[in-house]
């Protein structure tokens, strides 16, 4: 890795900051307190090119890699907009690879264009509620009928449904039982997300209320064929190619949330002044700041070596999960640093730290709980058997 600066990054941090002006955090502290999704920041980001960072030059994007799309993803979430910023564009960023790499030509130049103008919002739909993390356990069923695929079941902790136009949409084609490994029979839709057969109920949840997250009960939705991405049964193998760019730019996003939270407590450190000094002063609360400002640098390391490999086209399946688990860690002692540093304004709205807690918090979960990481690194790092 070369540790120069590179200055068309440095040009995409600096364009992007200017534009993250416009949201400051009063702005995302209403978003969330109305559980209002930040229209004017999607259209913005739309509006100036953003949103296309990953796609493919011949659909209107700028086909640059995960590297700059996790530096875009940063900056968002370092600006103060923390999940509510970053959720309402992840999918959009990067979570269409499967429909560039597997989707059929007239797919790809259907909606991708569309992806990089704004105007199409599309939700990621593999989880389920008997399922959680075994995802060979889902029962959403396609079965094929003519031109169509026939679609029921359910999923849960959809983001952005209330939004969406098209659900990426795992489902079995064939039983559990008969297949031969737990990952077969599984196929992939870009699935026109038609509220006739889908009724979509939003769960009340803890922070990054900005964005929805929900529930879909589906009863008969009808998929045309050509919307199948890839071969029938092999869905699951084609949603690996997206896991370890997703770990990475969830990476990125922590580390983003945990400066947002050091530079707020650092600025309240240096003015707040008890027993006729600023409480920065005392070792108590500059050494907790210090350390959470050093493994917030070290998580950023592994990320960005995470990404670098990703780019280079190499193996990076553990640094994608070490990243992950240790971005998401540094994020969470940050946040907690910084309540505890505000004393009892931390656990006020106003000061902005307590939705920066309870954002960091959300990220030792998702899109892969701390213990699912343990796990890989365990039996596929260390060799050591498999323990589930």
């Amino acid at each position: 890795m070369n540790f120069d600066t590179d200055p068309d990054h440095e040009a995409l941090r600096a364009g992007l900051r200017e534009l993250l002006t416009r949201f400051d955090d009063e702005y995302w502290a209403r978003c969330d307190c109305e559980h209002r999704f930040p229209t004017e920041f999607y259209q913005a980001l739309a509006g100036g090119g953003w949103l296309g960072v990953a796609i493919p030059s011949d659909y209107g994007g700028a086909g640059l890699g995960v590297t700059e799309a996790a530096l875009l993803l940063q900056e968002i979430a370092a600006s103060g907009a923390a999940m509510n910023g970053c959720s309402a564009i992840h999918l959009t960023i990067f979570g269409m690879n499967p429909v560039v790499k597997f989707g059929s030509p007239q797919l790809r130049r259907e909606v991708l264009p569309r992806v990089v103008a704004g105007d199409l919002h599309v939700s990621f739909a593999v989880t389920e509620p008997d399922a959680g993390s075994d995802t060979s356990r889902i029962t959403t069923r396609a079965r094929r009928d003519g031109d169509n695929y026939v679609i029921d079941g359910r999923k849960v902790w959809i983001t952005k449904a209330q939004q969406a136009e098209y659900l990426l949409l795992l489902t079995r084609t064939t039983p559990l039982e008969e297949c031969a490994r737990r990952m077969d029979g599984m196929t992939l839709f870009l699935a026109p997300l038609d509220r006739s057969a889908v009724e979509i109920r939003e769960i009340a949840k803890m922070g990054r209320n900005a964005v929805n997250s929900n529930e879909l009960f589906i009863d008969g939705l009808r998929v045309p064929a050509e919307n199948r991405l890839g071969e029938e049964g092999q869905g699951f193998r084609y949603l690996l190619d997206g896991l370890n760019p997703e770990r990475i730019l969830l990476a990125h996003e922590s580390v983003g949330i945990g400066r947002a939270a050091v530079r707020r407590a650092v600025e309240y450190a240096k003015t707040r002044v008890v027993f006729d000094r600023p409480i920065g002063q005392n070792q108590g609360i500059a050494f907790p700041l210090a350390e959470a400002a050093m493994r917030l640098d070290a998580a950023e390391l592994v990320a960005r070596k995470a990404a670098w490999l990703y780019d280079q086209g190499r193996p990076c399946a553990r640094e994608a999960n070490t990243a992950k688990y240790l971005a998401a860690e540094a994020a969470f002692m940050a946040a907690d640093r910084a309540v505890q540093t505000h004393g009892g304004f931390g656990y006020a709205v106003e000061y902005h730290v307590e939705r920066y807690f309870r954002e960091a918090r959300l990220m030792r979960i998702a899109p892969v709980s701390q213990e699912m990481v343990l796990n890989y690194v365990s039996e596929h790092v260390l060799g050591l058997p498999r323990t589930y």
